[in-house]
């Protein structure tokens, strides 16, 4: 990207965030309805986030989409909750699909928005020291970082984004990398999300560790590898 190119990416999102913060300022019902979705992501309820996008009725696919890619770029916000949800409502492949895809949209947002706006804006959205923890894991193991990371369901996948994005990877790369490791995750959490209601809490833990176990021996697999090349 030209420094042209940037510049004006630069204007363009700032004019957008502007605008949105007055709006959240000056508007009560825009205010409401950004307190009401940060309020249903703390209920950690499957059937409220369920109800508030089915409400929406031929719009629900929509405004999942639109949660989805929020999540994405403000990072404390639980996306697996809204896939769950999808699953619930549009059934476990399709809920997949849309989950897949709209995660898919939130990544290369945050890719670009650390791309554009640099390691000083995405410190705001984020915080200093997650972003030194992934600058280390990006210098040891390279190009595998983003499929180990996505691998792993108690890394924040935006933090992976934003990382990625302030590093020399092309975007291409990064894209494949997050699908491809995306795309266990969200299948299995579509899955069990199409048979869950309310608390999600075991569920979610046992998830988490077969994951994680997972990933963990493909991460030793691959320090092995490394220290021990073939002859």
């Amino acid at each position: 990207m030209n420094k042209k190119n940037k510049r004006i990416w630069q204007l363009l999102i700032l004019f957008l965030s502007i605008a949105i913060a007055a709006g959240y300022i000056a508007v009560p019902p825009f205010k409401s309805k950004v307190n009401g979705i940060f309020m249903l992501f703390s209920s950690m309820n499957v059937d409220i986030i369920k109800g508030y996008i089915g409400s929406y009725g031929i719009y629900a696919v929509i405004i999942s989409f639109a949660l989805m890619v929020i999540s994405s770029i403000i990072a404390p916000l639980p996306a697996f909750l809204i896939t769950f949800a999808n699953a619930a409502l549009f059934g476990w492949w399709q809920g997949a699909i849309l989950s897949w895809s709209s995660a898919m949209a939130g990544a290369a947002l945050c890719f670009f928005i650390a791309r554009i706006y640099g390691r000083e804006a995405v410190e705001k959205l984020t915080n200093k020291f997650s972003m030194k923890s992934f600058d280390d894991f990006f210098e040891r193991y390279g190009k595998n970082t983003i499929l180990i990371c996505r691998l792993l369901p108690f890394v924040s996948f935006d933090f992976v984004s934003y990382a990625a994005g302030l590093t020399s990877m092309a975007f291409v790369p990064f894209f494949i990398a997050t699908g491809i490791g995306q795309l266990p995750a969200t299948i299995v959490y579509s899955y069990v999300g199409g048979m869950l209601t309310g608390s999600l809490k075991t569920v979610i833990t046992a998830i988490f560790i077969m994951f994680a176990l997972a990933a963990f021996a493909s991460m030793l697999k691959k320090i092995y590898s490394d220290k021990h090349p073939a002859e």
